[in-house]
């Protein structure tokens, strides 16, 4: 079942200068929590996810991405993780349990979103009453970026404004992160 592109969407995830030890550990994930993984690209925090919700939680790995979803069931039915759902993104519609996410995690996700207020104003309808949602988004960049080139980034004021005209509030802001924004918010 070898997928080169998945396993180097995944080395990147999971390449230190991410910091994703420190990514997990700002989230507060819990055992038993449930948690939708929006853009789970090849499923690295997926398993994360998985492995800390434990058997009483369920992560749903959400993707617009077939071939990256089929990755994530082979791989998680290898790791014997059986609390991970993949959903495949169609348009607006989510197959995710309505008020049942503690946490909604988007990496490097929003600037591919095109009416992103009406999308995470959407988003609220998935979250228990004290569920949160994180955002991790690139940083603009050098001139000669990739991401500044081809418009993979949003400015953190960006999101802040565009999270608050959707119903949420900003409740932490991380700055460990040397390429991208972190912020959490509740609805």
């Amino acid at each position: 079942m070898r997928n080169l592109k998945a396993e180097m969407f995944n080395r990147k995830a999971s390449d230190p200068r991410n910091m994703p030890d420190s990514v997990i550990e700002a989230l507060g994930i819990e055992a038993g929590h449930s948690v939708a993984d929006i853009g789970a690209g090849c499923g690295y925090f997926t398993f994360r996810f998985a492995e800390i919700a434990g058997d009483n939680g369920m992560v749903y790995a959400v993707d617009s991405n077939p071939e990256f979803l089929n990755f994530i069931e082979e791989s998680a039915r290898e790791r014997g993780l059986n609390n991970i759902s993949t959903v495949l993104h169609q348009g607006d519609v989510l197959a995710l349990p309505e008020g049942g996410l503690n946490l909604i995690f988007m990496r490097n996700v929003t600037h591919h979103i095109e009416d992103r207020v009406g999308y995470l104003a959407n988003l609220g309808r998935f979250l228990k009453e004290d569920g949160k949602v994180a955002i991790i988004e690139y940083k603009k960049g050098g001139i000669l970026s990739f991401r500044r080139l081809f418009g993979h980034y949003i400015p953190l004021e960006t999101i802040k404004s565009e999270m608050e005209d959707a119903g949420y509030t900003l409740i932490r802001k991380h700055d460990f992160l040397p390429e991208q924004h972190f912020t959490i918010y509740s609805k």
